[in-house]
């Protein structure tokens, strides 16, 4: 709710005009039925009342009513512009505060859950506020204001009126806070069968190639299952509290009648009167009717727009400094400086790491499986900050500088690239989101996917599909190429970079990425070894640790776990009594096989 009135409050005006609108209808709505009140008192007091004495009454209730529709006008046309307006800021407000958490939260949620609780946090507001501004605040605006005119006229009905409805807004409050935690979980319940749908509709490849539809179909019938059961647990209390509504309507109903009838025989109410109660009755039974369904709509809605307030209420894990300045880069040169870091602190991945990179080198680390290569770029990123010890570039702790400036200064190509569902031109334009026409071809010609492209009917204005399903593992590698070209960093990242190309399309790249690998640093995660013989420096990690360091020739030199992993590669042939060790993979299937698969951080 803090987070709503903020948003409404940067537009007092509108609603302030709202607000006026809301109460001048209500207060017309009370007012007008006492000139109905005072047209039926002269009709039956006097059958030879003239016609201009009788019509004044119904006149000015007339204009009233016109006052009330007026009222309403503004108060709906201003509260709709405002409700637009405080709507967008939500999404623009969570969809910021959201994108700006860490790595790690994204890696524990699923993305369709975290658009339904962004929509969810944006529609709540709509519907809270309809449920605020048209129906509770104006039907406890109506009943203090039938319950103060009919105090006037009578004091008991007055009071037995105030009492009934302290007494049912009081157990419609108590019975819907008693209910809330069902509705809570409820949201909960739906969230889940959201979380599966999206889970298996974005894997429905794999899906299919495993033949486990049957089994998806179990996970989202159970979860269908549980949303279905806290949704029971809610209705059955809604049930109830409809049951006793309205027992209580009908003995206010017949209660007040009969006592204004009572007090019609003793002569203190007229036949005006009895018709004013009956007005005010129906339009009581409208609204605290209203007000107990918009206390239900309104408890739902906060239990709906809870989740995403709790993502807002949870701080970045990785942050800007107060006064983080730019980086710079002048020589591009890296330093890890006694690096610790784990996932869980019992099974550390870095454990006093430090590694120097003089700027402008070439450098691959190579290494088995969680031997810690892809924390290394993660970190380098800031994807995660290290608890202990310190990363540095040009002198400067990246944990000091400003996390855009960071990312800035490094091209990244991962070894699975996820494109956007726009255009080629847009998707490697993304690399340097200024850049022209003809630099995004250039990029896309040195990244050697321009021919692929202009063979598309739409060439660079084709869609590449959700995650850039329609293009081949390669070609979107080659198009993450080209937006890495296109970037011009002085730091370049390459994470198995070349895994999804063919032979013929590899010995392109590798030219390509030659010619973008000049007068930068570069840091390049490799498994196939064959695609690093030429690096500059090569790190062999094992357990998080540097267990080798050197040229390729140097490393085979050593005997070490590079020469057995090479060996593996080259496929058993090295050292073979007919075959001499020439240092270079065997030319079969298995010396271009990758080592492992990615890293996977535990």
């Amino acid at each position: 709710m803090a987070a709503y009135w903020r948003h409404t409050l940067r537009y007092k005006g509108l609603f302030a005009l709202a607000v006026f609108g809301m109460v001048a209808q209500q207060a017309a709505y009370v007012i007008s039925p006492l000139y109905l009140r005072d047209f039926f008192n002269l009709i039956s007091s006097s059958p030879a009342v003239s016609y201009a004495v009788a019509a004044a009454p119904l006149v000015v209730y007339a204009l009233i009513q016109l006052l009330a529709w007026a009222a309403g006008r503004i108060e709906m046309a201003c509260g709709l512009r405002m409700i637009m307006r405080v709507a967008n800021n939500l999404i623009e407000e969570a969809f910021s505060f959201l994108m700006r958490h860490s790595y790690g939260f994204f890696t524990s949620s699923f993305a369709g859950a975290l658009v339904q609780r962004v929509r969810r946090y944006k529609d709540s507001y709509e519907r809270l506020y309809y449920s605020l501004e048209t129906n509770l605040i104006p039907g406890v605006l109506y009943i203090f204001g039938i319950t103060v005119v009919l105090l006037s006229r009578n004091l008991f009905m007055g009071l037995a009126l105030f009492v009934w409805v302290v007494v049912f807004i009081s157990a419609q409050w108590l019975f819907i806070r008693w209910q809330q935690p069902f509705r809570i979980k409820r949201a909960e319940e739906d969230s889940n069968v959201t979380a599966a749908l999206a889970d298996a509709i974005s894997n429905q490849n794999t899906v299919a190639l495993f033949a486990h539809n049957k089994e998806e179909e179990g996970i989202l019938g159970g979860a269908v299952q549980q949303y279905s059961a806290a949704l029971w647990r809610t209705w059955k209390g809604d049930l109830l509290l409809y049951g006793v509504q309205g027992i209580l309507s009908i003995v206010i109903n017949v209660g007040l009648m009969w006592m204004a009838f009572i007090f019609y025989r003793q002569g203190t109410l007229t036949i005006g009167d009895l018709l004013l109660v009956q007005v005010y009755v129906f339009g009581l039974f409208n609204h605290v009717w209203g007000i107990g369904r918009e206390f239900r709509v309104i408890y739902s809605l906060l239990a709906d727009a809870g989740e995403m307030v709790a993502i807002l209420q949870t701080p970045h894990e990785v942050t800007d400094k107060p006064g983080a300045k730019a980086l710079t880069v002048t020589g591009g040169t890296i330093t890890f400086d006694r690096v610790e870091f784990y996932f869980q602190k019992t099974s550390p991945v870095l454990s006093r790491f430090n590694l120097a990179i003089p700027g402008g080198q070439k450098i691959a680390f190579v290494g088995p499986s969680g031997a810690g290569k892809s924390t290394i770029t993660k970190l380098l990123l800031r994807l995660y900050d290290v608890p202990e010890g310190s990363i540095s570039i040009d002198g400067q702790n990246i944990a000091a500088v400003t996390q855009d400036s960071l990312r800035d200064a490094i091209s990244f190509v991962p070894q699975e690239p996820i494109l956007f569902h726009r255009t080629l031109l847009e998707n490697i334009r993304y690399g340097r989101r200024g850049a022209s026409d003809e630099e995004v071809i250039e990029a896309a010609r040195k990244a050697h996917c321009h021919e692929f492209i202009e063979r598309l009917p739409l060439k660079y204005g084709t869609f590449v599909g959700e995650r850039g399903i329609k293009l081949s593992g390669g070609e979107r590698q080659r198009v993450a190429i080209a937006r890495a070209i296109l970037k011009d960093s002085p730091i370049l990242v390459l994470d198995e970079a070349t895994s999804s190309l063919d032979s013929e399309s590899e010995m392109l790249i590798q030219d390509a990425l030659a010619t973008l690998m000049q007068n930068k640093t570069v840091l390049v995660i490799a498994h196939r070894l064959s695609t690093i013989m030429k690096m500059d420096r090569i790190v062999v990690l094992e357990g998080g640790a540097v267990v080798a360091d050197g040229t390729h020739e140097e490393l085979l030199k050593q005997e070490g776990l590079y020469h057995k992993l090479w060996s593996i590669q080259a496929g058993g042939f090295i050292g073979a009594p007919d075959e001499p060790d020439t240092g270079e993979p065997a030319d079969n299937a298995e010396a271009t096989a990758e080592l492992a698969p990615a890293d996977e951080e535990k």
